[in-house]
């Protein structure tokens, strides 16, 4: 058997997949993130993931630092919308102090006034920068167009406002709300027995929280919004895009191939060939599907000269429109199911990449699916599939377009 799972008696689950390397990966994924934020709380769960770093009842800072660094290990964390996951790489005869270190971190951390006012300093500093990169915030402010005064549309990073609030009293009460034993997972991948990893899981994993967190609130119904900012950007940069299928949508592998037709990362994406190879009017032009557990995101993004804008949307909806109104040759499909499924396996070498996948996978779905399910499914999509998806996401009434400009020139 390839993974082993439990759930350990006070609610924790863990998934364990054998894996012959000199490397140990491993960490907890939560499924707790900004989307589980009230408004007093904006940027909270992104916070939680910093002060995870800043000591616990046993460990300073420093001592969490250099608990792996030291042998030669890597501790990471990061935050989405729905989840917050805190992981590390390491020698696999340290297997055990990363166990131990992550669990002090998850299970244990004090969140100290002193250290949260550092903090926040931090972060506000982030945000400035974040402010300055349009190339990513226009994401987030594209979702934020999409689920309007929803907490599915908030920047992860939070407001000024509401950081320079927080205490430790707010923070430990985020943890206690939404760090509860059965939202948490626990991945492992590496050379290491299921059952050394289950006993010392055991023994590590120490939680009496078993608070119930709210129900997250299905965004509203949708309607589609034009928007333009001037925000003085030495380039204009665009988002067209449309609500999408959730992770759970029986149609989500057809959307997930025809994103990656549209504008994946191969260079041959119909987008690439036609704004850059073909006419030179961007440098980057993608598109993005992003699923959550009740609902999705999908969207184009290019960056170009001001003046090549309208010509740059034009081709965009051009590429759209093809695929609406004209199935896909059987020829044409294998090409693109056969790229997709080669990028996917190249993926999948990547172990950091694996194990993360692992940890979400079973949080959400109970299960880890094959490699070989996967190319089933997607060697299943027909032409007239692809072509009812794209009728459906793509209509051009109801897509969304958010724009970066600068009104002098």
């Amino acid at each position: 058997m390839n993974h082993r799972t439990v759930t350990l008696p006070n609610g924790v689950s863990i998934i364990h997949r054998h894996d012959a390397s000199p490397v140990v990966y491993c960490g907890f994924i939560v499924d707790a993130g900004s989307r589980d934020e009230t408004p007093a709380e904006l940027g909270m769960a992104h916070f939680i993931e910093h002060m995870l770093f800043k000591g616990t009842k046993k460990r300073r800072a420093s001592h969490i630092i250099n608990r792996l660094e030291n042998v030669g290990g890597e501790l990471n964390a990061f935050t989405g919308k729905e989840e917050t996951v805190v992981y590390s790489s390491v020698l696999k005869q340290y297997w055990e102090r990363a166990v131990e270190l992550l669990a002090d971190m998850v299970f244990n951390s004090v969140f100290a006034q002193k250290e949260i006012d550092r903090e926040v300093e931090v972060i506000l500093d982030e945000i400035s920068l974040y402010n300055d990169t349009p190339t990513e915030l226009i994401f987030d402010d594209f979702e934020d167009l999409l689920y309007k005064n929803h907490s599915a549309g908030h920047n992860i990073l939070g407001t000024p406002e509401t950081l320079k609030t927080f205490s430790t009293d707010d923070a430990q009460a985020f943890v206690n709300k939404n760090y509860t034993p059965g939202r948490i997972t626990f991945f492992f991948l590496g050379d290491i027995p299921f059952d050394n990893v289950r006993k010392r899981a055991e023994r590590y994993f120490q939680t009496e929280n078993a608070t119930q967190p709210e129900p997250r609130i299905v965004p509203a119904e949708y309607a589609p919004t034009y928007r333009v900012v001037d925000r003085g950007t030495f380039q204009a940069h665009v988002a067209i895009g449309n609500r999408a299928y959730s992770m759970y949508h029986p149609d989500k592998t057809t959307l997930f191939l025809l994103n990656n037709i549209v504008g994946g990362p191969g260079m041959n994406s119909l987008l690439n060939l036609s704004l850059r190879e073909k006419h030179g009017l961007v440098y980057n032009v993608e598109s993005n599907y992003q699923q959550y557990t009740d609902a999705g995101a999908w969207c184009v993004y290019f960056g170009c000269d001001h003046e090549s804008v309208e010509k740059c949307e034009k081709l965009v909806y051009k590429e759209l429109k093809k695929l609406r109104e004209q199935a896909l040759s059987e020829q044409a499909l294998k090409k693109y199911k056969l790229q997709l499924q080669g990028q996917i396996a190249i993926e999948r070498e990547q172990k950091e990449s694996y194990a993360l996948s692992l940890g979400k996978n079973f949080l959400r779905h109970n299960r880890v699916g094959t490699l070989q399910e996967l190319f089933a499914k997607i060697e299943s999509i027909t032409p007239a599939q692809l072509l009812e998806t794209a009728n459906r996401v793509f209509n051009p009434d109801n897509l969304t377009v958010l724009k970066y400009t600068k009104t002098t020139r």
